[in-house]
């Protein structure tokens, strides 16, 4: 798959500049995307911005973003008024921050992006800043507009390259909820069981554990009835429901997954 770059600018560490360029880290191109129809005629349905009073479509010339004021009214802003805001990270990717690899929980990560020197010139100071990361074991952290907003971003060592990662801010985090009793004991029984259970599911990782399974069904459905046309409806009457339910002891069914 083609990778398309969509950032260009600059990494800056002090005096060192590099001329950069960043590319999605991850794609969705491959997934299934459906369109609304019109089941009457066939043809796709528009979505359209239209004014909520007048019901008029309105032109992308005349589309403003609005901020919401207290007497109902709006402050509208525009997009060149927003980017001159954070203008400098516009560009540039200024390292101001260090902190130990590793030290960042990851739910903090927002999305992956590589990053990479765009000249010769540019190659010699990029791997001097990702070098010196490595050695000290550190991750920058700078700000970054991208998506239309400023980012607070990650900087990590990977390879011959550097990944970058754009950050949740910290009100975007909610603070994690302990759901465990600290008082409970712990059955040791229960947890020989699961550390037997782990080791006989264990595996070295690899991309095929997370293949999206859906996704394939639903290609299959799609080419299915792309051959046989439009079938009629046929209700189908669910299967009989089990009523009651018998508490499962956790150690019988560790016990017989074991034997199995």
């Amino acid at each position: 798959m083609p990778r398309q770059t969509f950032w260009k600018g600059h990494l800056r560490l002090s005096l060192v500049t590099a001329k950069v360029s960043l590319t999605p880290a991850v794609s969705e191109s491959g997934k299934i995307r459906f369109h609304v129809i019109n089941r009457e005629t066939g043809n796709r349905v528009e979505s359209r911005y239209v004014d909520s009073v007048t019901h008029r479509p309105v032109a992308e010339k005349n589309q403003v973003k609005g901020f919401p004021k207290e007497d109902g009214d709006f402050v509208l802003l525009e997009d060149d008024e927003i980017d001159a805001v954070a203008l400098e990270s516009t560009r540039t990717i200024d390292i101001q921050t260090f902190v130990p690899a590793g030290s960042i929980d990851w739910i903090w990560y927002d999305r992956p992006h590589f990053l990479k020197p765009e000249d010769k010139i540019g190659s010699e100071a990029f791997s001097v800043i990702r070098e010196a990361m490595k050695a000290n074991k550190v991750v920058g952290i700078a700000r970054l507009v991208l998506y239309r907003r400023e980012h607070a971003v990650l900087l990590e060592p990977s390879g011959k390259g550097i990944i970058l990662w754009t950050l949740h801010y910290g009100d975007e985090v909610r603070e994690a909820v302990d759901t465990i009793d600290k008082k409970i004991k712990i059955d040791k029984e229960l947890q020989e069981a699961l550390d037997k259970q782990i080791d006989k599911q264990l595996t070295n990782w690899k991309p095929s554990l997370v293949q999206d399974t859906v996704q394939k069904k639903v290609q299959k459905l799609l080419k299915t009835k792309a051959k046989s046309g439009p079938k009629s409806k046929t209700k189908t009457s669910p299967g009989p429901v089990k009523k009651g339910g018998n508490v499962i002891n956790i150690m019988d069914a560790l016990k017989k997954s074991l034997q199995s």
